[in-house]
This record gives C-alpha cells, sequence and structure tokens, in this order.
C-alpha cells in the first residue's frame, strides 16, 4: 500500500522545483519506498523545451526572452515546447510504477483528472486520441510531459487557471502553430488557487487509487487566492515589532499573555553568570562581534557561553527580513566590516575551538546576499584554526545558485539551513522564504556533490501539529538530509508571536525516534534544542 504525499508548495522558480523532484525522484525510485508524492505549485514566466521539440517552435530568441524575464529550459521529458507563468497550476507526480512500460495508461489518467476537475467547475473539457493533454471548447487548458526513470515517473501537467497566456504567443505550443489556448477563468474567474488545488489533489487521490494520504498545503498568497489577506506577520510589521524604538508592548500577566499556556517548570533556565560566561563576553565584546546567541535572545545562553561556545553572527545585526520568531532587528544594515572576518577568525582561535558555528542576518540588500563575506570568514577561520571544523547557518539567498556556490567552493563541513516550521505556517513565520525553496535548496547541496553534512532546523510550539512536523521529517528524510533539530518554541519578548503550545517531553522523544526511522542519521529533538546546539556532537554522531 503506497501512500501519496501532496505539498502545494505555492510559488517555486522551475529550476528550483527540478532540483527538489530530482530529491524526491532519487528517494521514490528506491525498491523499498513506499511513498509517492504530487508536487503543486506555480512558476514565474519560464519556457520549457521537451526531447522531442523543434527548435523553430520558439518564435522569439532566447535574448529576448531574457530581457522580458522568461527562463528557457531544454529538459528531458517528452513532448514538445511550452510556457509556464503566473497564473498556472503546476503539477509534478513523482510515482513510483508497476510496470515502466505503461507510462501511456497514466498520462491518460492523469488527463482523466484534468478533465474530473474541470467537471466539478463546470466546464467541459475533452482529451484527442492522437495527442496528450485537456481541450476546451475555447481551445487547449492543460498540457502535459512526462519522463520515466527507474521505474518512477517527474516532470507532470499545467493547468492554465488565470487569463494571463500571452507567454504562449512566444512558442508554437506544442509545437502546434494553430493551437489556441484556454484558461479557468474564460469560464469562471471567480475560481482560485487552492479551489483547484483542493479539487486536483482529491481527483488524483481516487483516479489512482491512494487510500493511505498525506496532505500538507503551504498558504496561499492573495493573489492566488483571488481575495484579501492579512498574515499574522503583516500586523506584526505593522506594530513596529521589529524596530527598535518601537514601545508598544502587549500587557503580560506574570510575563505570559492572554491565552498563553503557563511555562512548564522543566522549561525554566537557570542563569549562569560564571567566569567562563563572563570571559566569552568580554573576548567577543573587544573584538566587536555579534552572536546570535545575543541577538535572537537563545536560551541556551548561559550553558554554552559556560562551556566556552558561542556562534557568530556575521554582517552586522540587523537583518532585511521580518520574521515573527525572531528577536534580531529589521531594517536597512550598514556597510560590511571587511576586518569582521578576521576577528571572527582570531576569537574562535583564542575560545580554542574545533568546531565553530556562523551564521548571519539576511542581507536581501546585497546582491550575492552576502554569500561572499560568508566564504571569506569560513576561509579566514580555517586559516587560524587547521583542526576546527566549520558549520555555517545560511539564510536561502532567495534561491540563488551562485550564492549557494560560493558557500560550498570555501568548503564548510556542515551547511544549515533551516526550515523553522511547516508548510502550512511558513508565510506567518518565514517572510521572504518558503518551504519550497528551502527543500530545493538542501537538495542542490547534495547534488554539487557537497562531502560534508547537510543539516535544518525546526521550531514547535507555534500553532502547528505534531502530524505536520513528522511529514516534515518524511519530507527531509527524501533529500537525505543528515542532521536535524527540533526544538520547542520561547516567545523572545512580549511582542512577538504568541506560544500556542509547549509540546510535552515525550514529544521530542518521538520526533527523534521517528525520523531517525525515516533514514535521517541524527536527530537533536528536546525543548531547549536550537539551530547550533551541541552542534559539535551532532556532528560526530550523523
Amino acid at each position: 500500500m503506497r501512500t501519496l504525499n501532496t505539498r502545494w508548495l505555492g510559488k517555486l522558480p522551475y529550476s528550483e522545483a527540478y532540483d527538489l523532484q530530482l530529491g524526491i525522484h532519487r528517494s521514490v525510485s528506491q525498491n523499498n519506498s513506499n511513498d509517492d508524492y504530487l508536487l503543486l505549485l506555480e512558476h514565474d514566466g519560464v519556457i520549457t523545451s521537451g526531447r522531442s521539440a523543434k527548435k523553430s517552435n520558439l518564435l522569439v530568441s532566447e535574448e529576448e526572452l531574457s530581457n522580458r524575464g522568461i527562463d528557457f529550459f531544454e529538459t528531458d521529458r517528452g513532448g514538445d515546447i511550452t510556457y509556464h507563468g503566473e497564473g498556472q497550476l503546476i503539477g509534478y507526480p513523482i510515482v513510483r510504477l508497476s510496470d515502466p512500460k505503461k507510462i501511456l495508461p497514466f498520462v491518460r489518467s492523469l488527463e482523466n483528472v484534468i478533465i474530473d476537475t474541470l467537471n466539478e467547475f463546470s466546464i467541459d473539457s475533452f482529451t484527442k486520441e492522437d495527442d496528450t493533454g485537456v481541450w476546451t471548447s475555447a481551445g487547449k487548458i492543460a498540457s502535459i510531459g512526462i519522463k520515466v526513470s527507474k521505474w518512477t515517473t517527474y516532470h507532470g501537467f499545467s493547468l492554465n487557471i488565470f487569463d494571463n497566456l500571452e507567454g504562449f504567443n512566444l512558442i508554437n505550443p506544442c509545437g502546434n502553430e494553430l493551437e489556441q489556448m484556454s484558461s479557468i477563468h474564460q469560464f469562471n474567474n471567480k475560481i482560485s488557487f487552492e479551489d483547484v488545488s483542493n479539487v486536483i489533489s482529491k481527483n488524483f487521490e481516487n483516479i489512482f487509487n491512494y487510500e493511505k494520504i498525506d496532505k500538507q498545503f503551504s498558504q496561499f498568497t492573495p493573489k492566488q487566492l483571488k481575495t484579501t489577506k492579512e498574515f499574522n506577520i503583516d500586523e506584526m510589521v505593522k506594530r513596529g515589532v521589529f524596530k527598535p524604538n518601537k514601545n508598544i508592548i502587549p500587557i503580560t500577566i506574570r510575563g505570559v499573555l492572554p491565552n498563553e499556556p503557563r511555562r512548564p517548570e522543566w522549561m525554566k533556565v537557570k542563569a549562569n553568570l560564571g567566569n567562563d560566561y563572563i570571559s566569552l563576553k568580554n573576548l567577543l565584546s573587544e573584538k566587536k562581534l555579534n552572536t546570535v546567541c545575543e541577538e535572537a535572545s537563545c536560551p541556551n545562553i548561559y550553558e554554552c557561553w559556560s562551556m566556552g561556545t558561542a556562534t557568530f553572527m556575521i554582517m552586522g545585526d540587523v537583518c532585511t527580513r521580518a520574521c515573527g520568531f525572531c528577536d534580531v532587528k529589521t531594517g536597512k544594515p550598514g556597510q560590511l566590516d571587511l576586518d569582521e572576518p578576521t576577528r571572527v577568525a582570531e576569537s574562535v582561535k583564542a575560545m580554542q575551538l574545533s568546531h565553530a558555528v556562523i551564521t548571519s542576518v539576511n542581507r536581501d540588500d546585497l546582491d550575492d546576499g552576502g554569500s561572499l563575506f560568508f566564504a571569506d570568514t569560513i576561509r579566514a577561520v580555517k586559516v587560524l584554526n587547521e583542526k576546527c571544523n566549520v558549520e555555517v547557518l545560511v539564510p536561502d539567498f532567495k534561491g540563488l545558485r551562485s550564492a549557494i556556490d560560493n558557500i560550498l567552493f570555501a568548503a564548510p563541513e556542515v551547511f544549515n539551513h533551516n526550515l523553522e516550521t511547516v508548510p502550512r505556517l511558513q508565510r506567518e513565520i518565514r517572510t521572504a522564504a518558503s518551504y519550497g525553496r528551502s527543500l530545493s535548496l538542501l537538495e542542490y547541496v547534495k547534488q554539487q556533490g557537497f562531502m560534508g553534512k547537510t543539516k535544518t532546523g525546526l521550531i514547535v510550539g507555534m500553532g502547528e501539529t505534531k502530524d505536520e512536523v513528522i511529514s516534515v521529517l518524511k519530507d527531509l528524510s527524501k533529500i537525505d538530509i543528515d542532521i536535524v533539530t527540533i526544538g520547542q518554541y520561547l516567545r523572545p519578548t512580549a511582542k512577538h508571536r504568541p506560544i500556542d503550545r509547549y509540546a510535552p517531553i515525550e514529544e521530542f522523544e518521538d520526533y527523534k525516534l521517528l525520523g531517525e526511522s525515516f533514514g535521517i542519521p541524527h536527530v537533536e529533538s528536546g525543548p531547549l534544542v536550537r539551530s547550533s546546539y551541541h552542534a559539535k556532537d551532532s556532528f560526530a554522531s550523523a
């Protein structure tokens, strides 16, 4: 009995979605896997060319496409040339077939999924015996292009929802210069991405006879919903939560906000202000270095600093993003301090560290996201500390592959990028980041032959369910993650996102057991666990 894991990932560039497909395909195609996937998403403008495509079916030059902000990819899927863009639902089924020669029945079943979906919206549609796809009286509404490798499918279908069809004027759609394109909104412009995604996932389950379903949807944007919606994070920005000079602080009673649970006794931390703590604080002050320990109000600061360990935060203490769980200031960052990499390296040497952790604020103001500065810091630490392993905790660099390459060329031992939360809460918790992009980034690192270990972290207690966390662990196992950390959310100030619940200790133990049973080598799970907590030990055991 196979399980269908359906994921709505929101808008994701084609190249990032392709990397993610490859990672999940690698796992699903294994004989011992019982999981199939259906990835649902939306692309920015991109034209893809299949194996049988003719160059003459692209009606403009690739230079013209670049000028219009449209990507072009030659792919290994079946079919000719097609356009994907805003307003189009993309479906990538990654399904292990019982017989890889039965690809045509699979494609015909996909057509039936789309036909049944359109029928539920009172749109009549049909197929053609000598072609693949779905048509309406107004023209072709869906295209299909599939590849089968190791008994397992990837690539998939596109279904036009919105009326934005201009991109098809740049090609002969599917190699047919007479083809007219249509969309759902030509028949009913009230239908949203959420409506279509819910119906198409249900019909996929029914037509392919899945009984076990794991469905996780990221949040839809107001544009995809065809409505106005304000997220919790938007309200926090308006209140000035991330501005250091704003003094609008909600009232708490004994540190607890209204409707918040009381903190259990086992969640309370004793402050240890011993000599080791004070010595480290003085060293960091002398070197004019920031730490995420202080800036993010980490509860483990006393334990870690008393043991002589800290996580260095480079490129300033002002972030270009605002995240609902984080206490780092948001605003316009200052200039880079070019001497900072050397000072970090000197501090690592003074602390006699054998495992150094380096992170940063988001620097979306820089063309490379600060990745070259990150790389300079890694190299500086290694020059002065030959036997020290370096772990980096990096932002997503807006998915920029060259930025990730900059980090990899500097050869850290651990590449860490945090998911933070489950798909449903991504937009509420992580502004300008996404679940699909983060998974794709971690998979890309593996594809580059990275010899170190990949790592990510989750925070619980922000509104997620236990089942949602387990689904994330399953997804992470599919892209061969090496280390996962899971800890309890502790609101840094009264202005930040309220605590939804305190997960019991037994739940953290379950996450560790389940994650490692999925094949993740090391899961560090506990109430006070943070991304770099026991980083050296996690690296050694993964």
